[in-house]
């Protein structure tokens, strides 16, 4: 079995080559400028993963709220909470309403 670091820095990295731009922060942006693990030119992004097969994530509310004030302090205009299960490899994105509302009106639009 490989250490947390192992798994995390590999989704990561996944995670910056899915979108366009994505860039990996230098240690999960644990500095005091660069925040969060990927970023994208509008987009902060947070990643978490599971290290073994379980059946269900938590998700803590200080995650979300420490991830949307470093979005407004690296002037990003959106934000993201990346999480994966190690077992099945699926991935799925929490964004806040209003921005998924957006997205999904902007994605209709150009496929009236």
């Amino acid at each position: 079995m490989h250490p947390t670091r192992y798994y995390s820095n590999k989704q990561e990295k996944e995670t910056a080559s899915k979108f366009n731009g994505g860039k990996k922060q230098c240690n999960s942006g644990a500095t005091a400028f660069k925040k969060g693990d990927v970023t994208t030119e509008i987009v902060l992004i947070e990643n978490k993963t599971t290290t073994k097969d379980v059946k269900s994530f938590s998700i803590k509310k200080e995650w979300l709220t420490k991830l949307k004030e470093e979005m407004f302090a690296m002037n990003k205009q959106m934000m993201a909470l990346v999480f994966g299960f190690t077992s099945t490899k699926a991935e799925y994105v929490i964004v806040p309403i209003n921005d998924y509302k957006e997205l999904l009106d902007a994605y209709m639009e150009l496929y009236k």
